[in-house]
């Protein structure tokens, strides 16, 4: 099985996605658009979305919408979306992957009231799919859910995740964990450092969160994935998703 991720920036790895899959037995292949944070320029080729099994569309520096970093690329990359999606190829979106995703279907991407930065708690419908968290966050931006998505958890700021046929996509980060962390804020510099000040946050607390909940994140994400993997990307195309109880029952404890 093959698993293609799509990496936007130096700083935006599989990190734990790709452990998991490659447990589950997935080979996987990054495609990386820009190895700077400062210049999103790029003008290499998408490989086919139907010559893989899965495909994960990974996070950015960059607002969908800021055609000066993204615009030699978006574009491919969104119709590489609507593509998988029209042949029953499952797709993950996270993030700036989550925006992506949506906007390839018709939704909206813009900029939020404020920025949501560091581990926060959601509301989620169906807790056995999407834990409550906390999760990591680190956008500015939002997505609006596109026609026929059925929202699956929220912030009080927007909208954090949605499934729309195969697709599943996020606002958060379950990818995360101390090492991503790290990256990104020795990749972003004092810039990255400005941007968690402002969001009321500091590099210790976020350092500290992350050991604090990475077991536990861990293990939501794989059963997120298991659950979504074994509903979505083990059946025919054409098949519907199976009910399943606890997306109408309480969590149970943890």
């Amino acid at each position: 099985m093959r698993a293609l991720f799509l990496q936007h920036d130096p700083g935006s790895g599989p990190g734990m996605a790709g452990e998991l899959l490659e447990e589950f037995g997935y080979h996987l292949e990054v495609v990386g658009m820009s190895d700077r944070l400062d210049d999103g320029t790029w003008h290499g080729t998408f490989p086919d979305p139907l010559d893989h099994d899965l495909i994960v569309a990974l996070g950015a520096v960059w607002s969908l919408n800021d055609r000066s970093q993204v615009g030699t690329w978006i574009d491919a990359e969104l119709d590489l979306l609507r593509r998988a999606d029209a042949h029953g190829v499952p797709v993950l979106g996270i993030c700036f992957g989550g925006q992506a995703l949506a906007a390839a279907h018709g939704g909206r991407v813009e900029r939020a009231p404020r920025p949501e930065l560091g581990w926060i708690h959601l509301d989620t419908d169906d807790a056995d799919l999407i834990a409550p968290g906390p999760w990591m966050q680190w956008h500015e931006d939002r997505f609006e859910l596109p026609p026929g998505a059925v929202e699956l958890a929220r912030s009080d700021l927007c909208p954090q995740a949605f499934r729309l046929r195969r697709n599943l996509g996020l606002q958060f980060h379950p990818e995360v964990d101390r090492s991503v962390i790290e990256r990104w804020l020795g990749l972003g510099g004092p810039e990255a450092l400005a941007e968690v000040s402002r969001a009321g946050s500091d590099p210790t607390t976020l350092r500290a969160d992350a050991d604090r909940h990475q077991t536990s994140r861990r293990e939501d994400l794989r059963r997120m994935l298991t659950r979504w993997l074994a509903e979505v990307a083990a059946q025919p195309p054409d098949a519907a998703p199976r009910p399943h109880r606890s997306a109408v029952a309480p969590a149970s404890p943890r």
